[in-house]
C-alpha cells in the first residue's frame, strides 16, 4: 500500500484518486483553501484530509499533480519548498517544454519526476481513460493502477514525451470544438447558420446536431481549456509550426469561460451571443 497525495480533487483528479483507492492505496488531499465542491468530492471517496501543504507532503510518498495548466508550475514549486522527497507525477495539460522545466526543478531537489498526460474523461469506467507516462520512474506510477479502471501506458524514458502526446491529441479534440464554435458564431453573425446546417446535413447526417450539442456542453470546461490551448500553442511554436491556431482557440474558450459553474448547460443561442458580444 502506497500513500499518495492528490493536488487536487477536481472532476478528473477525484476519479484518479478513486482508481488508486481501488488498487488498495491511501489517498490524501489538502483541504486548505479548497472549495466546498472539492471537499464534497474528497469526502465521498474517503480521501484522507490534511490541513497544510507541509503536512500533506510529509505524509505522502507519491504526489499526483492534476490541476489547471496555469497552476502546474507554481504547485510544483510549492511542493519543492516543503522539502518533499519522493515521486512526483505531473499529469497536467502542459507543453512538453514546461514538463521538462518542472522535471529539472524536481530533479535538482532530489524528487523523482514522472511526466504524464491523461487522454479521456474522468476514469470511472475501464477502457475509457488512459494515463500516458514517460520518465525513468514511470513504472512506479503504473504500479498504483494495476487493477484499473484507469489504464496506464509508458511511452518512453524522456521527460516531455507524455505531455507532447497529450498536446497533440487535445490540439485536435478540443481545438476543433473551439473552431466549430467560432464557425457557428460567424455564420450566426452573417445570417447563414441555417444554410450552413443544411449543407452539413447533406455532407454528414446528424453533424449539425452533434456540433450544437458539443459547443454548448464545452462551456462547462472552457475556463480550463483556455490555458490548455495556450500550452498547445507553445508546443506548436517549439516544433516550428504556426501557433496562431490555438491562440485563437484560447480566445474562444476565454469568451466562453463566463459560463463556469453555471447551474445548467446554456442554450446554443446564448453561447453564440456571448461569443459575438465580446
Amino acid at each position: 500500500m502506497r500513500k499518495i497525495g492528490l493536488l487536487h480533487p477536481g472532476e478528473m483528479g477525484i476519479s484518479i484518486a478513486a482508481s488508486a483507492i481501488n488498487n488498495g492505496h491511501q489517498v490524501y488531499w489538502m483541504s486548505g483553501g479548497r472549495s466546498e465542491n472539492t471537499r464534497g468530492r474528497a469526502e465521498k471517496q474517503d480521501l484522507i484530509e490534511v490541513d497544510s501543504l507541509f503536512e500533506f507532503c510529509q505524509s505522502c510518498e507519491i504526489i499526483f499533480s492534476i490541476c489547471p495548466p496555469y497552476a502546474a508550475e507554481e504547485i510544483a514549486k510549492s511542493v519543492i519548498e516543503t522539502k518533499f522527497k519522493g515521486f512526483y507525477l505531473d499529469a497536467n495539460a502542459i507543453s512538453s517544454q514546461r514538463a521538462i522545466k518542472i522535471g529539472q526543478m524536481m530533479e535538482a531537489n532530489d524528487i523523482q519526476f514522472v511526466d504524464g498526460g491523461i487522454i479521456g474523461g474522468p476514469a470511472w469506467q475501464p477502457k475509457e481513460t488512459c494515463l500516458y507516462l514517460s520518465g525513468q520512474q514511470a513504472h512506479e506510477i503504473t504500479k498504483c493502477f494495476s487493477n484499473g479502471p484507469l489504464e496506464t501506458k509508458i511511452i518512453g524514458n524522456e521527460i516531455g514525451k507524455a505531455s507532447a502526446l497529450k498536446m497533440c491529441y487535445a490540439a485536435y479534440s478540443k481545438g476543433t470544438t473551439a473552431l466549430l464554435a467560432a464557425i457557428l458564431a460567424t455564420a450566426e453573425s452573417l445570417g447563414v447558420r441555417e444554410e450552413l446546417y443544411q449543407q452539413w446535413e447533406s455532407d454528414d447526417r446528424g453533424f449539425s446536431e452533434r456540433t450544437d450539442r458539443k459547443v454548448a456542453r464545452v462551456t462547462a470546461k472552457a475556463w480550463r481549456f483556455e490555458g490548455e490551448m495556450r500550452e498547445i500553442a507553445e508546443t506548436f511554436e517549439e516544433a516550428g509550426l504556426p501557433d496562431q491556431f490555438h491562440k485563437a482557440a484560447a480566445e474562444i474558450y476565454r469568451r466562453m469561460s463566463i459560463f463556469k459553474d453555471a447551474a445548467e448547460t446554456p442554450s446554443l443561442q446564448n453561447v453564440l451571443r456571448v461569443l459575438l458580444e465580446q
